[in-house]
């Protein structure tokens, strides 16, 4: 039985000078702590790997989720995969350098607090947190458009083969519920980008913006697959709630901009288990 923490953070945006030394300053308080790293590490390959390993040769596991912005094909970087082919190029990448991506065997951590399955996953959106006043994508997208609150994800992140975003995250949710279903019914921990409920982008100061933040086939996900916490990134809003008595980390660090404004420079991990000190350390 281990006798570390697990540990979680996400939206590191390393492509920031004072993220990446952020990133370069992270350490674990024992050898035995896992950290779960819940998507949008940075947008360049070589970023993402830096990063990723960087974390990898410190903590004794690390389980990573893939973010909107890790999917993007952005004009200079070398690498210029995309869709599924820049999804499957991380993968490996990940298995290289010893970081657990959601196509490998889900891990139990039996530290304190466990055991619990540990389930990073990838499902992206569907267009279904629509905003209000709208019933379709088209419509959520065409009130999006009239306001100027369009995610970058439109231009940069592709879905190939795939011929929408959407009908990737459907064939997504497809492969993922049967595996988690295969879990049986044990606890878990489920690690996600986005989150899997539509009640944390309530506060969105853009309420057009949720349409790119999830989708309503999971709504059910945290009771129907035993979550002990659910944890996810994407809004940049820091922050613990619960939706039908589960509790939901959101633990994202954000642009430097965004935790500026919170003010001192901060440590962005946050504690999953044990549950009781929320901060890490």
């Amino acid at each position: 039985m281990t006798t570390g923490k697990l540990l979680a953070v996400s939206d590191l945006h390393v492509a920031y000078p004072e993220n990446r030394q952020i990133v370069q300053r992270l350490r674990p308080e024992s050898g035995e702590d896992w950290l779960l790293v819940a998507g949008d590490v940075g947008e360049r390959v070589a970023d993402i790997e830096w990063a990723l390993r960087t974390l990898r040769d410190r903590f004794a596991v690390v389980v990573w989720a893939p973010g909107n912005h890790e999917l993007w094909t952005p004009r200079d970087d070398p690498v210029q995969l995309r869709g599924e082919q820049r999804y499957r190029h991380l993968v490996e990448l990940c298995r290289q350098i010893g970081v657990v991506t959601p196509e490998d065997p889900y891990l139990v951590w039996d530290g304190d607090g466990g055991p619990v399955t540990v389930a990073p996953l990838f499902l992206l959106y569907d267009y279904t947190f629509r905003p209000p006043g709208t019933s379709t994508k088209e419509e959520g997208l065409a009130y999006a458009y009239e306001t100027g609150i369009v995610c970058t994800d439109e231009v940069l992140l592709h879905p190939d083969p795939y011929p929408t975003r959407d009908a990737w995250c459907r064939a997504r949710v497809a492969e993922t519920e049967a595996r988690l279903a295969a879990v049986g019914g044990a606890p878990t921990v489920l690690v996600n980008h986005f989150p899997l409920v539509r009640e944390p982008t309530r506060i969105l100061r853009y309420p057009e913006f949720a349409q790119w933040c999830g989708t309503e086939l999971t709504a059910d996900w945290h009771i129907r697959f035993n979550a002990v916490a659910a944890v996810y990134g994407h809004l940049h809003i820091p922050r613990t709630t619960h939706h039908d008595g589960v509790r939901f980390e959101e633990v994202s660090l954000g642009y430097p901009r965004e935790w500026r404004r919170r003010g001192a420079v901060p440590d962005p991990v946050r504690q999953i288990l044990p549950h009781g000190i929320l901060p890490h350390g």
